[in-house]
């Protein structure tokens, strides 16, 4: 063989090589992926974790789980953003802990990784590619809308427990005012908790809104900002809480302080929560499903790297509903819910 006929076949294999690279089967190509949660802990943020795993399962998917220290650390996740960045990783799954994360979402998306949003939407929405989420307004809604069929015209007396009070987060609002929309009370400025007017008329009669108080979603907080409103007025017949968590805590105070017959409300959907409703301790929860979450997500991520097709909500829409639904022992006619039995079966 002359040198010439072997530097022609060199330069082919060459080529032959690079064609091969280039016609790899894309299913064949690894995809990774970090996954941050609020905190590291928390069931509902486990359980999102474990159905992106399960959707990566034999998909060549390698997942990298990340969290902030708790719900009010946006640093952590920022973080965690950077070294998805560093890493070179290929899309960004993330339950933001609020705007301050967003100049680090804009810097991932700047160098190229697909980055969606779970549970909470971003501020705004078009700062990820997508939101898959469960409709946070709505589940405020249904629990309103039993509140308020549960009182059957009596007054309420409503201590409203949110999320927080130092920033400004789309779930806190579309819980809180979801809440207060069910129950038929005006909410007079969208952008902010606490526009509604004090005292007025809801659905079925007067109410009295005794105070918002901030539980930054830990059972902790509960305890104290039930602790805070009962000083106020120990006349709560109400209760809303934004999470499960800060409603086990509002419950706590409420035994302490004696109080028995008040409608506690809350969203999640724990197996932790189905029970307290099946103990009594809450009347309703709206139950969210994370893991629904987690897996959409990762399946989205395939199918945008692999398939060239991007996930989109409905037409009209900000996020990709993954569902909600109303858990309850006490049913109100017209409200469709289940019990919680069925809510069992469901939990995280």
């Amino acid at each position: 063989m002359n040198i010439l006929h072997r530097l022609t076949t060199a330069a082919a294999l060459v080529v032959t090589a690079f064609l091969f690279a280039e016609r790899v089967p894309a299913a064949d190509k690894p995809i990774n992926i970090t996954l941050i949660t609020k905190d590291p802990d928390n069931h509902f943020w486990t359980s999102m974790v474990e159905g992106a795993q399960e959707a990566a399962k034999g998909q060549n998917v390698q997942i990298t789980v990340a969290a902030g220290r708790d719900q009010s650390d946006a640093e952590g996740q920022i973080q965690a953003i950077e070294y998805a960045i560093s890493r070179g990783d290929d899309a960004i799954l993330i339950a933001n802990n609020g705007p301050a994360v967003n100049d680090a979402i804009k810097k991932a998306r700047e160098a190229g990784l697909y980055v969606l949003a779970l549970d909470t939407p971003t501020s705004p929405p078009d700062l990820v590619h997508a939101t898959l989420a469960s409709d946070n307004f709505e589940a405020g809604e249904l629990i309103g809308k039993w509140t308020a069929g549960v009182l059957g015209g009596k007054k309420a007396t409503i201590a409203m427990l949110d999320l927080f009070a130092d920033k400004i987060v789309s779930v806190d609002l579309a819980r809180d005012q979801g809440f207060l929309s069910g129950m038929g009370i005006k909410v007079k400025d969208p952008a902010v908790n606490g526009s509604e007017d004090r005292t007025g008329s809801y659905s079925g009669g007067e109410y009295e809104i005794v105070s918002h108080q901030a539980t930054n979603g830990s059972e902790d907080g509960g305890r104290t900002a039930m602790e805070n409103c009962l000083s106020i007025n120990p006349n709560i017949n109400v209760v809303f809480t934004a999470n499960e968590t800060s409603g086990v805590g509002a419950v706590q105070a409420l035994k302490a302080s004696g109080v028995k017959d008040a409608l506690v409300v809350s969203i999640d959907g724990s197996c932790r929560g189905v029970q307290a409703v099946a103990d009594g301790d809450f009347g309703a929860v709206a139950q969210q499903y994370p893991s629904a979450m987690g897996r959409q997500g990762v399946k989205a991520v395939i199918d945008h790297i692999r398939k060239g097709i991007d996930v989109a909500p409905p037409k009209g829409a900000d996020f990709i509903n993954t569902g909600i639904k109303l858990v309850t022992d006490k049913p109100v006619a017209g409200l469709a819910s289940i019990d919680s039995k069925e809510g069992t079966k469901l939990c995280w």
